[in-house]
């Protein structure tokens, strides 16, 4: 307490600071900029696969150098000549732009960003349990991160081997692969961190009167998704100490050894099992589904609460699904690896798990869209997000089936419709639900609104352009299109379809476009957003008690909780909320 009974000075107040509302901050702002950079490295590679072998653009050229790119003759008359992205700097390029993507933008957005700032508040407690705690926390996702992307700049540049990091390729791979792993085990640890935390907070701090059944969804999706992490992120850390000693130890834990590398064996004990790195690795990458589409989840519950002025429907079918989500996501992480002929009878399991699984998808969803029948909807930008996740996710959802049944999948695995499914359910669909989350929390963090027609302007674009990239995918997959391929030209089928890809890469650069009014709005709005007061939205939920921005202890007077999360225009009463605190 002594650290907070007078003025703290700037470095400790806003950079190394132990108040979980500006980690929070740190780590949105953080994961966003993240966010841009694989997005970055998302569109040298579309513009590749549509025009391929041909000059980058100057703006791509200009910045990027070898081995990422090579030079090819423009003008055989002149001798002009041109950057073109190389197949190992594609390679590096999809593999950190898949990592960056999942590991260091939207975890951390959804999590450590939303999570951070909002479940506290939620909570009605002034901090989070271990605060110190949750500072090593961010410190060590930023080290981490930083050090993954040192990759780019080591002899034989950054990991090429796939996000999935599958050996024997990585076991064989430039130096660039071990920063990788070094960076994954610092990121798992700063999410062991975390995830211990909001347990904690959520368990332990809760204020007077709110009990479990008394939670906003948020927390309740918060704390499962905190549960996911503790339990499935440390067997993949084990896993990339074992592939990292593999790589400078001369161990086989990976290696089966036999390998011939340009007609020469390579000389190792051999007697691993690069199978073992596919359990271990899905055992976490399944259940890391669900940590990026259940804070998702948890953030469009409270903006369609809030926008339909009516309680959710079915909230406790909300929670036990999320819980039931939660638990069978531990088995079904086998239904990645149908192909590798671990056996009928082991597949068949794998594919009634995940048959099962869609179920508690499913009932959210219902949940969430019957909310609402007969509301009288304010059709605000959060709302125009939390809206149009709906149906995308939907579409992510159902276009995962065919893929965990056994037979579909032989034809449709890593092919593009599996890029396309996977994507409308982090893209359109997690990315929404951050972006709506922004939009609603923006004020309670600022003290001010965001520009409401340049937040039109924003999900307008981002809504037609996200699906001329995606939607695509799913007929390049179903014409036989593989995921990884440098240019799919080569093959007739490919070539075939080519004008579907070229349509992509021209949604992807409407995209980064449609991005430009959000970049102006986030920082316009801290100086010249409309002022507002501690609950512009007129929400039921604790953190609306606490003024705008809230202070260090985020409550003026320590909250007692009445009722429900959602009491929406409940009869007999003046206002069309009842808010949750008495005091």
């Amino acid at each position: 307490m002594s650290d907070h009974s007078h003025e703290l000075p700037f470095w400790k107040k806003y950079i190394f600071s132990v108040d979980h509302k500006v980690i929070g901050i740190q780590y949105t702002v953080t994961a966003l900029l993240f966010l841009a950079f694989g997005f970055g490295l998302m569109l040298v590679m579309r513009y590749q696969l549509a025009y391929p072998n041909q000059p980058l653009p100057g703006v791509f050229a200009s910045v990027l150098s070898e081995p990422v790119v090579g030079e090819v003759t423009v003008n055989e008359a002149t001798g002009e000549t041109g950057k073109v992205l190389t197949g190992d700097g594609y390679n590096a390029f999809g593999a950190m732009h898949g990592t960056i993507m999942v590991f260091l933008a939207i975890v951390p957005l959804a999590v450590g960003g939303f999570g951070n700032f909002v479940l506290p508040l939620q909570c009605g407690a002034p901090d989070m349990a271990f605060p110190r705690l949750n500072m090593a926390s961010y410190w060590t996702y930023l080290c981490g991160g930083i050090l993954m992307l040192f990759g780019f700049f080591v002899k034989g540049g950054a990991a090429n081997s796939g996000w999935t990091s599958y050996p024997p390729l990585s076991l064989i791979a430039t130096t660039g692969q071990t920063i990788w792993l070094l960076g994954m085990v610092i990121l798992i640890t700063s999410s062991l961190l975390g995830s211990v935390n909001f347990i904690v907070t959520a368990v332990q701090l809760r204020v007077q009167g709110l009990s479990f059944f008394r939670l906003p969804f948020f927390v309740w999706a918060q704390l499962v998704t905190s549960f996911l992490l503790l339990l499935a992120f440390p067997p993949l850390e084990a896993a990339g100490l074992l592939q990292l000693m593999d790589r400078v130890a001369g161990t086989s834990f990976f290696d089966p050894g036999g390998l011939i590398i340009s007609g020469v064996e390579r000389n190792s004990a051999g007697g691993g099992s690069p199978l073992l790195w596919q359990h271990l690795f899905w055992f976490l990458a399944h259940p890391e589904v669900y940590v990026l589409i259940l804070p998702g989840l948890g953030i469009i519950a409270e903006v369609i609460a809030n926008n339909t002025r009516k309680p959710l429907w079915g909230y406790k079918s909300l929670v036990y699904s999320a819980i039931f989500l939660g638990f069978m996501s531990f088995i079904v992480w086998a239904h990645h690896m149908y192909l590798t002929g671990m056996g009928t009878t082991l597949s068949t399991f794998f594919q009634a798990t995940t048959m099962i699984i869609s179920v508690p998808s499913v009932i959210i969803l219902t949940c969430l869209v019957i909310s609402l029948w007969g509301a009288r909807i304010r059709f605000n930008t959060p709302m125009l997000f939390a809206l149009s996740f709906l149906p995308m996710f939907a579409i992510g959802g159902l276009t995962g089936l065919p893929l965990g049944l056994t037979a579909s999948d032989i034809h449709l695995h890593d092919t593009y419709y599996v890029i396309g499914h996977f994507h409308y359910v982090v893209a359109p669909g997690t990315i929404f639900a951050m972006f709506a989350g922004v939009y609603y929390w923006y004020p309670k963090a600022s003290g001010r609104m965001m520009n409401e027609w340049l937040g039109r302007i924003h999900w307008f674009g981002s809504f037609v352009f996200i699906n001329a990239v995606f939607m695509p995918f799913f007929f390049l997959g179903m014409a036989g299109v593989l995921r990884r391929q440098f240019d799919q030209t080569e093959t007739l089928h490919g070539a075939a379809v080519q004008g579907l890809t070229v349509m992509a890469t021209w949604g992807a650069i409407g995209l980064a476009l449609a991005q430009i009014p959000f970049v102006i709005n986030f920082f316009w709005s801290m100086f010249a957003g409309q002022r507002v007061g501690a609950n512009p939205w007129k929400a039921t939920t604790l953190e609306w008690t606490a003024p705008s921005p809230p202070p260090h202890g985020n409550f003026d007077a320590v909250p007692v909780v009445a009722r429900g999360p959602y009491e929406y225009s409940v009869p007999g009463e003046s206002e069309d909320f009842s808010m949750q605190a008495t005091a």
